[in-house]
């Protein structure tokens, strides 16, 4: 039940949105075929299969009602709901649920969707009843999908066509490993159903007078969770993580950060223990575990969400057991100005280490 509660979390800052007054809504409802993309030697066996599946998304129209609605292009936000075959027993079937925005180019004929939530395998890593399954360690896990589509609306009664591509990632971040995830590129094709098509919708532009500005402001974060080393077995343990850094905002949508954090990871703390044990290695159980991480990183601003993108180098590590170079792609939920919450994968490369949850203020 912690690990449920976790991931639900994931779902909070794309299921806060208000509800306004003249809200319009559309549904549509696509089938995808795919292929698993090779990313690391342990799923190999999995990539010449061609999973497939159906989401089901129902989407809120902006049309300037504020004044974000108009910087963005009147993009969509809703929900999906995804089912995915893998078409290999081991990696069994997958269940999921979506927060996801929907952006608009070319005269509202190309659309870009990005999708956050979670989902369920129904057959994760077993020891002794599913030791194929590197892929994933449990049932739970936060998952990713991007849809690039080619959509008409209302070409008939309310009815318009949507095709293009789809990708879907799926990993449980290390929460308990193995954790070696699959990555989904697929075909996708689907109807779309304006409810209230008769009805013209009328787009409000808003223009910026005023040159936005705003001071340097400073933030500090404590981000925590649980996760587990690459030994399969050797348990989940808590980690802590302590960051302060500037940004600046460039403008209505952008802000770049400077700044430097602290990591307390008590799988560290195992790891040289167990390390320090074996004769043929030169650790001593005096390691220290922890590491301090220098970082830059941008924020993108959408309406009180925004997409947090962070590079970073381990300034301090005594234990040389990931490389130096570190990532993180996360989301932040703003309840006021200065009061935030947020979720993020701390990566290293294309190895997950862990899901944070993040909770901060901006002063």
């Amino acid at each position: 039940m912690k690990n449920n509660f976790f991931y639900l979390l994931c779902l909070l800052p794309m299921l806060c949105f208000s509800q306004e007054q003249n809200s319009r809504y559309t549904l549509d409802v696509n089938g995808f075929y795919g292929r698993i993309l090779k990313h690391t030697e342990e799923i190999s066996q999995f990539t010449d299969r061609n999973p497939s599946g159906f989401f089901v998304s129902l989407n809120r129209k902006t049309y300037g009602e504020k004044s974000w609605e108009s910087l963005y292009n009147y993009p969509d936000y809703g929900l999906s709901f995804q089912y995915e075959n893998m078409k290999y027993d081991a990696l069994g079937h997958f269940y999921g649920l979506y927060g996801h925005y929907n952006f608009y180019f070319f005269k509202r004929n190309l659309m870009f969707r990005v999708a956050q939530g979670v989902a369920y395998n129904t057959n994760p890593y077993d020891a002794k009843t599913n030791p194929e399954n590197q892929a994933y360690g449990t049932h739970w896990m936060p998952a990713t999908y991007f849809m690039l589509n080619y959509k008409k609306e209302n070409i008939w009664n309310g009815l318009g066509v949507q095709a293009g591509l789809s990708f879907f990632h799926h990993s449980n971040a290390n929460l308990r490993t193995p954790n070696k995830s699959t990555n989904t590129l697929a075909f996708n094709v689907g109807a779309v159903y304006d409810f209230e098509s008769k009805e013209p919708l009328h787009y409000i532009e808003h223009k910026d007078t005023v040159r936005f500005m705003e001071p340097i402001r400073y933030n500090m974060v404590f981000r925590t969770g649980f996760n587990e080393s690459d030994l399969v077995g050797s348990g989940q343990h808590p980690f802590y993580v302590f960051s302060a850094y500037a940004d600046k905002r460039l403008n209505r949508k952008s802000a770049i950060h400077v700044g430097a954090e602290l990591f307390v990871y008590k799988y560290l703390k195992e790891t040289v223990k167990r390390i320090a044990a074996d004769p043929t290695l030169t650790v001593s159980p005096d390691t220290d575990y922890k590491k301090v991480g220098i970082f830059v990183g941008h924020e993108l601003f959408v309406n009180r969400l925004s997409l947090e993108t962070q590079f970073g180098y381990y300034a301090y590590a005594p234990l040389d057991y990931l490389p130096s170079i570190y990532q993180r792609l996360g989301l932040k939920y703003y309840f006021t100005d200065d009061i935030f919450m947020g979720v993020a994968l701390k990566t290293h490369a294309a190895k997950a280490e862990a899901l944070e949850f993040a909770l901060g203020v901006r002063l």
